[in-house]
């Protein structure tokens, strides 16, 4: 479950350097931050899908 908190945490942190990237017009910026975006927001999602989700036993 930490593997999923990592990813999507850098996902996120993704979503605003790519938001910042755009403001700034630095379009390299905008390249890297939807890369980041794409493969760790798919490896949470499928992290997620894979494993499940953990019940709280």
């Amino acid at each position: 479950m930490g593997l999923v908190i990592i990813f999507g945490l850098a996902a996120i942190l993704g979503v605003f350097a790519l938001i910042s990237a755009f403001k700034n017009k630095n379009f390299l910026g905008v390249l890297f931050a939807l890369g980041t975006v794409a493969v760790f927001g798919w490896f949470s999602v499928m992290t997620v899908l894979n494993n499940g989700y953990p019940t709280g036993h």
